[in-house]
């Protein structure tokens, strides 16, 4: 008999990858896959979980328990981060048959084979508080038509004031980078040609094993032939050497997109956080990708209500977001995290306090990214089509520029390509790269229309 498994992924990048890569292994071992909907009830759930706040934890768990729920007979598994937060919590849920921790999702397999031997709970937890290796989770496919994120990394060791995550994820592990390579290669053999290179802590690649960096790592995957664009995750600040910048910026691969953490615009702020960098560093590096880049997309995230911000700290914030002038911020109310240092400090900011910085953050984030993009409207730009939608009865091509500006383009103009039809005759079109001009901002202001025609 076959069995069926469903997953659902919580959380970040990474947590995606490990899934899919599970999803793999299981696939291999003769079990069927199937989505994780009410109405198609699964042998098998796994839960990857994520744990980076208290709500997270809480959505993790209500996940576990609408598994059991679905099917009472299934066997549901608790992988990830909330099982490292709190091991002995998450083997005690009666809604959990299975405890798998990171750095073990390699051994979903297993995990199951013993259930059913056994017909008995069990946990597989690896000591992550010592030095680890690598955990060999790899993709053959992915379920994304153009675009793969590859994991090269993880761990962290940076132990940010507000962080679970160097608890949950253990010390920083890095994949060697022939395992890259090859793992990139097939991926493009069978047609994609976009990577995003994603880790816990990408930039400290390479750090434990001096074996090389990321720079390494980016330079290596710049020769595969059938490579078109190389994205990278979340970076710190700190990577942004000279060295760095020129050295990508003569790749043609790299795209102009870089997502640099920031956290807050105030030095006072960045320290009780335990950052390891000013302000005045990190604007000197985003000045650096914008020597060597023409215009770059520098994205970020921002934590408000950060324990003690006083209103001061926060308008010092403010103002050095609009000097830097970033295309994209992600904006996080802070979240209490059980088991960190921020958790205990004094001065826990009113979270109606928080609403409010969050919101005025909200809306420069949309009138600096608006006018990003509006700078471009006008030129050309390559744009990997990604999907088709029907907006209003008529079929779009949608994809993104270099940069990660999102483009809409009639599908009628693909006769430049001799070829017109439905909707359905379009889909030849996803995954190839089509060169644009950028016309202006659609009526949401969020995406860009683009015509082939001009």
């Amino acid at each position: 008999m076959t069995r069926t498994v469903a997953i659902h992924s919580l959380g970040c990048k990474v947590n995606s990858y490990e899934a899919e890569s599970m999803e793999q292994l299981l696939k291999h071992a003769g079990y069927d896959i199937v989505p994780f909907d009410e109405n198609v009830p699964a042998d098998v759930y796994i839960i990857n979980t994520c744990s980076v706040t208290n709500i997270a934890d809480r959505k993790s768990r209500q996940m576990l328990h609408r598994a059991k729920k679905m099917n009472p007979d299934a066997v549901v598994v608790a992988a990830g981060c909330y099982v490292n937060a709190d091991a002995q919590k998450a083997a005690g849920d009666s809604a959990v048959d299975i405890v798998l921790g990171n750095n073990c999702k390699i051994n979903i397999v297993e995990a199951l084979d013993a259930y059913y031997r056994d017909n008995k709970k069990n946990s597989m937890l690896a000591d992550l508080g010592e030095s680890q290796e690598y955990e060999a989770l790899k993709l053959e496919e992915v379920d994304t038509h153009t675009r793969a994120y590859i994991k090269i990394q993880d761990g962290c060791n940076q132990f940010c004031s507000y962080c679970i995550i160097p608890y949950t994820r253990g010390r920083i592990r890095s994949r060697g980078i022939e395992d890259i390579v090859d793992e990139v290669s097939r991926l493009v053999n069978k047609g994609f040609k976009e990577v995003v290179l994603t880790g816990i802590h990408l930039s400290s690649y390479g750090a434990d094993s001096g074996e090389g960096s990321l720079l390494d790592v980016i330079m290596r995957l710049d020769k595969i032939e059938g490579l078109e664009r190389i994205r990278l995750g979340s970076l710190e600040p700190r990577i942004i050497t000279e060295e760095f910048a020129e050295t990508i910026a003569s790749s043609r691969k790299v795209c102009p997109h870089f997502h640099l953490s920031l956290q807050s615009g105030c030095d006072s702020v960045l320290k009780r956080m335990n950052r390891k960098y000013s302000t005045q560093e990190y604007i000197e590096k985003c000045e650096l990708l914008r020597k060597y880049f023409d215009n770059p997309a520098i994205t970020t995230d921002v934590i408000v209500g950060f324990p003690q911000e006083t209103e001061e700290e926060f308008k010092i914030t403010r103002d050095f977001l609009e000097r830097v002038h970033f295309y994209e911020m992600h904006i996080f109310k802070y979240s209490r995290r059980k088991g960190t240092v921020a958790d205990k400090m004094e001065g826990q900011v009113d979270e109606s306090v928080k609403s409010r910085r969050s919101s005025e953050l909200l809306k420069l984030e949309s009138d600096m990214s608006r006018a990003y993009r509006t700078m471009f409207a006008g030129s050309r730009a390559d744009v990997l089509i990604e999907e088709i939608e029907n907006i209003d009865g008529k079929p779009y091509f949608m994809g993104f520029t270099p940069n990660y500006i999102r483009v809409r383009i009639p599908c009628e103009e693909a006769e430049v390509y001799a070829k017109q039809g439905t909707s359905d005759d379009f889909q030849g079109y996803v995954n190839t790269i089509v060169n644009v001009t950028l016309t202006g901002l659609t009526d949401n202001g969020i995406v860009m229309q683009g015509t082939v025609r001009n």
